[in-house]
């Protein structure tokens, strides 16, 4: 059968160049309207497409993979992380999966920095002042909050997102540290001047500003929770830009609200989109719509990926980005 035949099913709206290019190439359905489809309706695009193209917001779980149509034989996901997809279900459907990694580094990297500035500054306190119509000008103890500059920065998951962290960091003149399930290369490590802990509870203990960008799995589910809240010091801060089920929410409204850590900057939640009154009653946070990808050329090189991937699988050969059973 030829590719153009091949009935493709986009969740979500993608950018205007993304999906003219996939319906010249494939038989696509779009969902114009951009709202989030519902269980029933992802239950049905998977009985009869033979292409998936889900986002992040898309729970692929084992039960809707159980359900769907033999000749359902690749998920091709509009996003780098999969943990929205039962890998293991995936497989034993003989499902391929795929993912768009490498594209967001720079834009996510960007936004983390963005973060690490805007809360020990208080950038958005202030914009929220002047707006207010509350600044009464200049004054020598108005305003003030951290210096960043020669402070510790701890990262938890130093690969591409991690280590372009890094490097920016570097030059606002903050102290590299790093935690991952290994080092780096070497050569990468004394590049970025970064110290690896082989202990988290250690390295979170003597930070001034926090910053993950690791995956959600298993492992790292709850991983800052109410005991490492306790080790770290008053003063640190936490950027959060990579999954909210990496933290404990509740342990985190009750850290920040006791100012027992200093503040945190927030782009993800553990039930997006829903966000937990208690952040958003707290004058210590600064949160974000899940925007550190959101850039226009991210969006693109997104779909280019994508495209790439299926278009590649549909012809007989392995899609570049191909999940491997090693990622779960």
């Amino acid at each position: 059968m030829p590719h153009s035949k091949k009935r493709v099913v986009v969740t979500r709206k993608l950018p205007d160049p993304v999906e003219t290019r996939m319906m010249e190439l494939f038989s696509t359905v779009l969902n114009l309207s951009d709202e989030p489809m519902s269980r029933d309706q992802l239950a049905k695009a998977m009985q009869e497409c033979d292409v998936l193209v889900p986002t992040v917001t898309d729970r692929i779980d084992g039960a809707l993979i159980e359900q769907a149509g033999d000749q359902l034989k690749l998920i091709a996901s509009f996003g780098t992380g999969v943990d929205h997809i039962d890998l293991r279900a995936a497989k034993a459907r003989g499902i391929t999966v795929t993912n768009t990694p490498g594209v967001l580094t720079e834009d996510t990297a960007d936004m983390v920095m963005a973060l690490i500035l805007a809360v020990p500054r208080r950038v958005v306190e202030g914009n929220a002042l002047i707006t207010a119509g509350k600044w009464r000008g200049w004054s020598p103890t108005g305003m003030l909050g951290h210096r960043i500059h020669g402070k510790r920065l701890g990262i938890v998951g130093m690969g591409r997102i991690g280590q372009a962290v890094a490097r920016r960091a570097r030059g606002f003149g903050l102290s590299v540290h790093y935690h991952n399930r290994k080092p780096v290369h070497a050569d990468i490590e004394a590049e970025l001047e970064a110290t690896y802990w082989d202990n988290l509870d250690q390295m979170v203990a003597r930070m001034d500003i926090l910053s993950l960008n690791c995956p959600h799995t298993p492992a790292t589910y709850h991983l800052l929770n109410r005991r490492r809240f306790a080790l770290m010091q008053p003063h640190a801060y936490i950027v959060n830009t990579a999954r909210g089920e990496v933290i404990d929410q509740e342990a985190l409204v009750e850290a920040l609200r006791e100012r027992r850590i200093a503040g945190a900057g927030l782009d993800v939640y553990e039930h997006e989109p829903e966000v937990a009154t208690g952040l958003l009653d707290l004058d210590n946070v600064v949160l974000l719509p899940h925007m550190g990808s959101a850039t226009i050329e991210g969006r693109q090189d997104m779909g280019d990926k994508v495209i790439i991937n299926v278009k590649t699988f549909v012809d007989g050969h392995t899609p570049p980005d191909r999940v491997v059973e090693t990622m779960f």
